[in-house]
């Protein structure tokens, strides 16, 4: 059963207390025996581990053109009309957050600006195993095809006849996808870095994945670029009295059943309704498919925290800093500005976490783990770099060439100094 603490009883360490599994000694050494095998031995080392953790026997890592189309013809039309709709909803809400060039022209002889370019190759992982995740693919491709992306590659586990499930290569073919490859884990994350004979080097790498996925992912940071290192799953809801407390349990067992490290929170203002979500939960988790892994996240990560106020549960969502936050008030405007730290924020009580994972367009790649306090979703930003410029004309440098030599020496930096002084015989 999930526990109930009083605020005024409870202590900061224990709000935010996070399991933190990302430097397990055994997954360190297993991930680096993985990434300098495929450094060494490429596609063979690949097709080894493929064999040896997904049980598929592989002769090709390229999901080939047929392959797509045949799995388009056995999706339902019904599902694919549904994964048009999410993907026009997502690429409404990024394209707003197109940023352009920009040039500020004193008129003096001043010129400075900046250009943004998109990143040429990106990949992304695809989490398979136990679950299918059509919603990653086009809530990771449609962001950066907006950013002009020039190749955007795609890395799933196979099932174990070697084969992606039908509503991966479905979203993939919407979301505009260039290529396909049949591997997972730490295995797709290291050829993806170093390239292989069949899986070309990529700049960026994006997408949720497991403890392995995310240790390799870290440990290539530097040679590629990454997203974030996510977590477990989270959810913080914010209630007062006026919220249905039927909804608010189906809410946090919706990400109760993701993961047993997965975080259910609520933050309330009554004890009775603490009280009475605390038997909701148990009547709804009896009717779940996923019982076990939800039942083990509410008991050992999840906790309803009562407030003395509004205010005091407001405070407590900026110190947990969470992934997805619902705002489960009549009038949930009102309190949206005093939220500084939250990853996608659900405003009212017909907005469940669920909405935002699959359809409303808002990304659904998120900080964890407190990370809000200073990241943000994944968005079209991740996917192009920017560039300034600098354009003086001799007789604006003459302007400054006392004051630029004058900084340059009182950093100690004579050559910056004397490079400036050189252009004007000194």
């Amino acid at each position: 059963m999930i526990k109930i603490f009083n605020l005024d009883d409870i202590g900061i360490e224990e709000i935010l207390l996070r399991e933190d599994s990302s430097l397990d000694e055994k997954i360190e050494l297993a991930v680096d025996e993985i990434i300098d095998d495929i450094k060494r031995n490429g596609d063979l080392a690949v097709k080894k581990y493929t064999e040896k953790f997904d049980k598929a026997k592989i002769d090709s890592l390229v999901v080939s053109e047929d392959e797509i189309e045949l799995a388009w013809n056995n999706v339902d039309p019904d599902f694919i009309s549904i994964l048009k709709e999410a993907a026009e909803n997502i690429e409404l809400f990024h394209s707003k957050q197109v940023k352009n060039d920009f040039i500020c022209d004193s008129g003096k002889g001043r010129i400075t600006g900046q250009k943004v370019t998109p990143i040429n190759h990106v990949g992304i992982y695809v989490p398979g195993g136990t679950a299918r995740y059509p919603s990653t693919v086009l809530m990771n491709a449609i962001p950066a095809k907006i950013a002009g992306v020039n190749n955007i590659s795609i890395v799933t586990p196979p099932n174990e006849d070697g084969s992606i499930p039908d509503v991966i290569l479905a979203a993939a073919k919407i979301a505009g996808v260039d290529n396909i490859y049949k591997v997972g884990g730490a295995q797709s994350v290291a050829a993806l870095s170093y390239g292989t004979e069949t899986i070309p080097k990529v700049d960026k790498i994006v997408g949720p994945g497991n403890i392995f996925v995310a240790t390799a992912k870290r440990k290539v940071f530097g040679r590629v670029d990454i997203d974030m290192i996510a977590g477990p799953s989270e959810i913080l809801v914010l209630a007062d009295e006026t919220a249905n407390t039927s909804y608010i349990a189906a809410d946090m067992l919706s990400q109760a059943e993701h993961d047993e490290l997965a975080s259910a929170i609520l933050v309330c203002t009554s004890k009775q309704q603490a009280l009475e979500v605390q038997s909701e939960i148990e009547i709804q988790l009896k009717n779940l498919k996923r019982e076990s892994i939800a039942r083990k996240s509410i008991e050992n990560r999840g906790k309803i925290i009562v407030a003395n106020n509004i205010d005091d549960a407001i405070d407590v969502v900026n110190v947990i800093a969470p992934e997805h936050l619902e705002i489960c008030t009549d009038d949930p405007f009102i309190y949206l500005n005093q939220v500084k730290n939250a990853g996608s924020i659900f405003l009212g009580n017909n907005v469940p976490e669920a909405l935002g994972d699959y359809f409303a367009g808002p990304n659904h790649t998120l900080p964890t783990s407190g990370t809000a306090k200073f990241s943000s979703p994944l968005s079209v930003d991740d996917f192009v770099k920017k560039s300034q410029f600098i354009y003086y004309s001799r007789k604006a440098l003459e302007e400054v060439e006392e004051k630029v030599s004058r900084f340059a020496r009182e950093e100690g930096l004579e050559a910056h100094a004397k490079s400036i002084e050189i252009r004007f015989n000194k």
